[in-house]
């Protein structure tokens, strides 16, 4: 990962050192897990001194937080804002989905390392990702109950359709890699077609 990415995916945080430890943080937690990693493991990644840490975060739960936070934040104004720019359902999942997959398979070092390692976030910091992960649910949720209203959808239960297009989605962060067939781009197109397919959409 470079330093232009870290402004790219974590564009409000300040100083520069600050986002080169997140950076760090992501890939020895990527590498090694979370519980395995210590904070000696972040600092030699980022370039630092093990005290360099702890000027910007007093811990690694600290840290893990942030990087979780800002990940399900960006999560979050992808799929408010594909609900925004569109009115028409069918076109609002298949948007939502190919965002939301494309991201978690162009970013899926970081998507692994706050989708998966959130469980170890102390329990008042858990609840703040939580909340998070409930407010993006509740959207695909919304969009997926306007659209069985209105007949473009066949599902029996809004909650666990919203879930499961979400499941989707994660888990592509799980094994996707740069040595895949599909661009992030075709993967999120691919997996729109499915998704609307399984909510019970007839495609032309």
């Amino acid at each position: 990962m470079t330093m232009s990415l870290s402004a790219e995916l974590w564009p409000d945080v300040q100083p520069e050192t600050a986002r080169r430890l997140m950076l760090a943080g992501v890939e020895s937690f990527a590498r090694r897990g979370y519980h395995a990693t210590t904070t000696r493991d972040i600092a030699s990644a980022a370039g630092m001194s093990p005290a360099a840490l702890y000027v910007h975060f007093p811990s690694k739960a600290a840290l893990l937080f942030a990087i979780s936070k800002y990940g399900h934040e960006q999560t979050l104004s992808l799929v408010e804002s594909v609900v925004a720019r569109e009115t028409d359902p069918v076109e609002r999942i298949r948007l939502l989905v190919e965002d939301f997959v494309a991201w978690h398979a162009r970013r899926h070092t970081v998507a692994r390392v706050v989708q998966y390692e959130l469980h170890a976030l102390p329990d008042e910091e858990f609840e703040v990702v939580a909340k998070l992960r409930r407010r993006i649910e509740q959207v695909v949720r919304e969009v997926i109950t306007e659209g069985t209203d209105t007949g473009v959808f066949t599902v029996g239960d809004p909650h666990t359709a919203a879930r499961a297009v979400l499941s989707l989605g994660v888990d592509v962060a799980r094994w996707y890699t740069e040595r895949a067939r599909q661009t992030p781009k075709q993967l999120g197109q691919e997996y729109s077609e499915l998704v609307l397919r399984m909510l019970g959409t007839k495609l032309s």
